[in-house]
C-alpha cells in the first residue's frame, strides 16, 4: 500500500518532466481530495487582466495557488491538471511548459491533459485551469 504521493514516468511512455508534467500520479488511501474549478486569467471581480495570452497564463496560474491556499495545499499536493487553451498552437505550448515547470519545478509534477479549444465559457479568456488535489488525513 502506498503512503504518500507517487509520480510515476515508467519506461515504454515518453518523459513528458521538460513540459512540466508526469504521466501517473498514485494517492494514497485515506486522503481527502480537493476539486479545483477551472481558474481563468481574470481578478477577484471576474474581469480579464489582459487580452493576451501570456498574461492570462500567468494569472490563472495565480489563480490556482491562490484557490490552493485557501484550502490549505500547495502545489506539490496536485495530482492532475487539464489546460484549455484558445487557438493553441506552439508559441503558447512553450509558455505553458514554462509555467507547469515554474510551480511544479522539481520531480513532483502532475498528470496533465491539455486541451485545444475554439473558445471558452467566458468571452476574451483565452487559457484555463483546472486541478485535482491530494491532502493527507490526520
Amino acid at each position: 500500500m502506498i503512503k504518500t504521493i507517487q509520480h510515476l514516468n515508467p519506461d515504454g511512455l515518453v518523459n513528458p518532466t521538460h513540459y512540466g508534467y508526469t504521466q501517473i500520479v498514485l494517492v494514497p488511501p485515506d486522503s481527502t481530495l480537493v476539486y479545483i474549478a477551472g481558474q481563468l486569467g481574470e481578478d477577484e471581480h471576474g474581469n480579464p487582466i489582459a487580452a493576451n495570452f501570456a498574461a492570462q497564463l500567468k494569472q490563472a496560474f495565480s489563480n490556482l495557488r491562490a484557490a490552493l491556499a485557501a484550502v490549505g495545499a500547495t502545489p506539490d499536493q496536485v495530482v492532475k491538471i487539464t489546460l484549455l487553451s484558445v487557438d493553441h498552437d506552439a508559441e503558447k505550448q512553450q509558455l505553458i511548459s514554462v509555467e507547469r515547470n515554474a510551480m511544479w519545478a522539481d520531480e513532483r509534477k502532475p498528470a496533465s491533459t491539455l486541451i485545444p479549444v475554439p473558445r471558452l465559457a467566458v468571452d476574451g479568456m483565452l487559457f484555463e485551469i483546472d486541478a485535482v488535489a491530494v491532502m493527507p488525513n490526520a
